[in-house]
């Protein structure tokens, strides 16, 4: 069985990945670039369309299924993990990437983040992370730093946010790394890295959100952010992840934060998987009597 994502039968490019339907995103939503560095990712992995499946939950973020060719699925809130896993066990033939937003992956989802990532399941997860909820107009999300002011904490938030990259490794993904829509070649690399990667990768992204935050803006990022490759980060080291992960205020880090390729994936730990190959490609072991009889107590 082979881990690696299934190159297309002739070249493709970045343009095999566009889609008829235009983002209606407000205009200057990081998610554009996101969706943009998505696309190039995909086309110098050189994947086919048809190979490809990208999985979302409830959100700005997670309409973007609807602008890249290639299958999709938008699922409810906060589910696009189980559901790209499933997928994943089902066919591990697919390069299979789930995105969604702070709120739908960190919030109602969080559960399932911490599950898919302990399980090590071969897939993507991109999170537009923009610090508040802009679908519903601009309350505090989990990711909402103290003392943030929004419809919902209209004196100031009292909670601490979630600090998701520490979060994943700790929960045991074996591939954590934050980009920022506003450097989009990094995050080219970056999501190449993570779709390459045997087992879950994150790829936490700042997305400012231009309509409802106008704290974590373009222009307060661009004053802090600094790149693990320029500081000397070694992915490897646990302790320095972990420590540049729960980094923020001058200095916020983006880049590859940790690593490990020692951990099998679960479709390599699971027997039954691990034995012959997807099992959307093979026979119904249950009999057909005993199969109509499931179904039609289904129905």
């Amino acid at each position: 069985m082979s881990a690696a994502p299934t190159p297309a039968s002739a070249p493709t490019t970045t343009k095999d990945f566009k889609h008829r339907i235009h983002p209606d995103w407000c205009p200057g939503c990081g998610d554009f670039s996101v969706l943009a560095a998505l696309q190039t990712a995909l086309g110098e992995l050189n994947l086919a369309p048809h190979h490809v499946a990208v999985v979302s939950g409830i959100g700005c973020s997670s309409n973007l299924p609807g602008y890249i060719n290639c299958y999709g699925m938008h699922t409810l809130h906060g589910r696009p993990l189980p559901v790209s896993a499933g997928l994943r066990l089902a066919n591990h033939e697919v390069t299979v990437i789930a995105v969604g937003g702070d709120g739908d992956g960190y919030g109602i989802g969080s559960a399932h983040f911490l599950h898919t990532a302990r399980r090590n399941i071969n897939l993507t997860y991109i999170v537009m992370d923009n610090q508040i909820y802009g679908l519903t107009t601009g309350q505090t999300s989990p990711t909402s730093v103290k003392g943030m002011k929004t419809k919902s904490t209209p004196f100031g938030n009292v909670e601490s946010p979630i600090m998701p990259v520490p979060l994943a490794i700790v929960a045991g993904a074996t591939y954590v790394a934050r980009g920022y829509s506003a450097k989009q070649k990094h995050l080219v690399s970056l999501i190449k890295g993570a779709i390459q990667h045997k087992g879950f990768a994150l790829v936490d992204v700042f997305s400012p959100c231009v309509t409802f935050n106008k704290d974590n803006t373009y222009v307060w990022f661009n004053k802090r952010i600094k790149m693990l490759e320029d500081l000397g980060h070694d992915p490897t080291d646990f302790h320095a992840a972990m420590e540049r992960g729960y980094q923020w205020g001058d200095e916020i880090p983006i880049g590859l934060f940790w690593k490990r390729d020692d951990l099998p994936s679960l479709e390599e730990s699971e027997p039954i998987l691990a034995e012959g190959g997807p099992l959307a490609y093979r026979e119904v072991r249950v009999p057909p009597a005993k199969a109509e009889a499931i179904r039609k107590s289904l129905l």
